[in-house]
């Protein structure tokens, strides 16, 4: 007999595998089609070296699976972040300011990924398939901004290309991170230190928005020779830097799908977008996806079937909008310093540090970002 199933989710990384965690404990029938999470090494034999920043709502949706790791040095909290521009700006958010022990939390993807492999281990409602089931209500594709399933459903994907590249790294700093991260905007490039291993730890995660030339000579470069130009972009002393994980790199895009449902088809993830990293947004915006999805389903009226248009259409406009708003913003700031003109770099700062000022925006800022949208 065919086997038949609620919903067929396309897709295993951590989008998809919280998402079928999320539908599971709604007691549907969930296929997850994906093969299991693993890294190509880089040139000095490290995996996958990115790291996510994860706000309040994020951390919130994994906890609901259990998906939350777990492991000592794997979460870092963020007390504090720093910004400076290229002509004195000077802008920071610091948790005590919104009555918070954090803003949020660094997260190695390795381990994000293990703790959710864990968890759909002991989900007995999420099977793991290598190909989509003969039938089920509704498909969900999470496979990411290259997703052939989406094209196969006839999803259009718009994209706008931006002429950098994204440059990770893994550092150790002399002196302990404190659970600050520093972003510094500087002469067109955008790179940011995310603290790593724990309170009292000393790595950091770099990500540098880097033109695509750089990015590929950087790779090359010797160690020393990168940490040299990266220390004199951020106004740091090389010698209290030591890089510990070669730099690996990857376009740079704002895209986003036309429409985001279909008749029995829904896109969540990068499948359904992606933007530019400066606001360490990405995945917070598809862990939103999962949840908004799961609600919007378990909401549905009885008689409504899952694949119902209608139903999809309530999650694609509240997702859309919430988008549009961030890949709109973080796209205007990588516009705004990528620009070169000197009075448009001296309103940039004046900017930055006229927000530094006012307490009430910036406590809303600081609230949108950690994903608490209401007051205490």
């Amino acid at each position: 007999m065919t086997q038949r199933f609620d919903v067929c989710i396309r897709g295993g990384g951590i989008v998809g595998s919280t998402l079928a965690l999320l539908l599971a404990q709604q007691r549907l029938r969930v296929a997850l089609v994906a093969r299991p999470p693993h890294a190509t090494p880089g040139p000095d034999g490290h995996g996958d070296i990115r790291a996510y920043a994860l706000n309040a709502a994020s951390r919130q949706c994994l906890d609901a699976v259990r998906g939350w790791p777990e492991a000592d040095g794997t979460i870092t909290p963020v007390t504090r972040m720093e910004v400076c521009g290229d002509k004195g700006g000077q802008l920071s958010f610091d948790a005590t300011d919104v009555q918070q022990p954090s803003l949020n939390w660094i997260v190695d993807v390795p381990a994000l990924e293990a703790r959710l492999a864990d968890a759909l281990r002991f989900q007995s409602g999420v099977q793991r398939l290598d190909a989509p089931p003969a039938h089920a209500a509704l498909t969900v594709v999470c496979e990411g901004r290259r997703s052939a399933t989406r094209a196969e459903f006839g999803f259009d994907y718009e994209v706008k290309p931006y002429p950098h590249q994204a440059l990770a790294a893994r550092l150790r700093m002399a002196v302990p991170h404190g659970g600050v991260a520093r972003q510094w905007f500087h002469a067109g490039e955008i790179a940011a230190l995310l603290p790593l291993g724990g309170d009292g730890g000393h790595d950091v995660a770099l990500v540098w928005s880097v033109d695509a030339a750089k990015a590929q000579r950087l790779q090359s470069a010797e160690p020393t020779d990168c940490v040299a130009e990266l220390a004199a972009l951020c106004g740091l002393p090389a010698s209290e830097m030591t890089l510990t994980h070669a730099p690996q790199a990857w376009p740079l895009e704002l895209s986003q799908a036309t429409h985001w449902v279909l008749p029995g088809v829904a896109l969540a993830g990068d499948a359904a977008h992606a933007m530019h990293p400066l606001a360490g947004q990405g995945l917070n915006v598809g862990l939103a996806d999962a949840t908004k999805l799961a609600h919007v389903l378990q909401a549905r009226e009885y008689w409504r079937e899952l694949g119902d248009p209608k139903l999809l259409r309530r999650y694609e406009r509240a997702r859309k909008a919430d988008f549009a708003a961030m890949g709109g913003l973080t796209d205007g700031l990588f516009m705004l310093f990528n620009h070169g003109n000197g009075l448009t770099q001296t309103l940039r700062n004046w900017g930055m540090n006229g927000v530094n000022q006012l307490h009430p925006l910036k406590t809303w800022l600081t609230r949108q970002a950690m994903g608490r949208h209401s007051t205490p």
